[in-house]
């Protein structure tokens, strides 16, 4: 029973790892991977409180093209 929670916590670290590379959060992974999971949590959480849900990864960019 151990071992399964252990896994999933390492899931959820990976996950949360692999997230805030795409918000450009660390310059590399080896800084990521020092952090503890509350760590990993609560910098997403902040990163999520911070951005704009439409400013940068997964929106939409309108562009003004005249044709």
């Amino acid at each position: 029973m151990g071992y399964k929670i252990c896994g999933d916590m390492e899931e959820i670290r990976r996950k949360l790892i692999n997230k805030l590379i795409v918000f450009n959060v660390y310059k590399n992974k080896e800084q990521l991977l020092n952090l503890s999971l509350k760590e990993l949590e609560n910098e997403y959480k902040r990163i999520q409180l911070d951005s704009h849900p439409h400013c940068d990864t997964g929106s939409i960019h309108w562009t003004n093209k005249k044709y």
